[in-house]
């Protein structure tokens, strides 16, 4: 991940509503959820929450799949371990065996 990727998803993610919307979906895990039922569990407007969703996608932290009328999101690991990695990249000194504990115990699933 570049500077300016980086950039981004911290811009995504420096409101609580987006902060929230990706935390949700973290936790759902590989099924995802449909645009409505993150409104519904976050206790938000559909219009807020479907902006909310795509300045995420925009910053790569999650996915969409479009099914019928409706639209199923997903976390995007990948967005999110780039991002890690961006932070630790610099924090070993020149010794990645002191940070790649940090990033196994971080990093849960695939």
């Amino acid at each position: 991940m570049d500077m300016n990727n980086a950039l981004a998803a911290f811009s995504a993610l420096s409101n609580t509503g987006r902060l929230q919307a990706f935390r949700l979906l973290i936790r759902a895990g590989d099924a995802g959820l449909m645009s409505g039922e993150v409104a519904t569990r976050l206790d938000a407007k559909q219009n807020s929450t479907s902006t909310q969703l795509s300045i995420l996608q925009s910053a790569g932290l999650i996915a969409s799949t479009r099914e019928g009328r409706s639209v199923r999101y997903r976390a995007n690991l990948d967005g999110m371990r780039g991002l890690l990695e961006f932070l630790m990249e610099d924090c070993c000194g020149g010794n990645p065996e002191i940070c790649g504990p940090v990033l196994d115990e971080v990093v849960c699933c695939d």
